[in-house]
């Protein structure tokens, strides 16, 4: 398996706050009112709930469970004062099909602890708690 490749990304300032940014052959605009895109903070939430949505539902494929639909909603606290960083995470995973608890518990723990390079590159102090609902149909 051939390594990843490094990470590279162009932001172009279109007035205001607002950036095109191209990563690939992909293309976004970020804004950091966040009225004409996700601001900063908003696409590092997105990320984070990406990159764990994304690690969940590989190794629960892998398990073979069988689950049709998968969403994960985020929340976050900040500080109050500037950077206004992240201080806390809150991450809800919402599985429709029939996965055993602890496969999903062992999931999200894998990503949290092995797996999930954003939060491994994220401060350690911010606090991450995470929950899960199964629903079956």
């Amino acid at each position: 398996m051939a390594d990843k490749p490094s990470v590279a990304t162009e932001l172009v300032w279109s007035g205001d706050l607002k950036f095109g940014a191209t990563t690939g052959a992909t293309a976004i605009i970020t804004d950091g009112n966040g009225a004409a895109g996700p601001s900063p903070v908003q696409l590092l939430a997105v990320a984070l709930a990406g990159c764990m949505a994304a690690d969940v539902v590989d190794i629960i494929q892998k398990g073979r469970h069988p689950f049709n639909a998968f969403r994960a909603t985020l929340t976050g606290t900040r500080a109050l004062e500037p950077p206004r960083r992240l201080t806390s995470v809150h991450l809800h995973f919402h599985i429709h099909g029939g996965v055993p608890t602890a496969a999903i518990e062992r999931a999200i723990a894998l990503s949290r602890d092995k797996y999930c390079s954003v939060w491994a590159s994220l401060r350690p102090d911010i606090e991450l708690t995470t929950a899960f609902d199964v629903l079956s149909e």
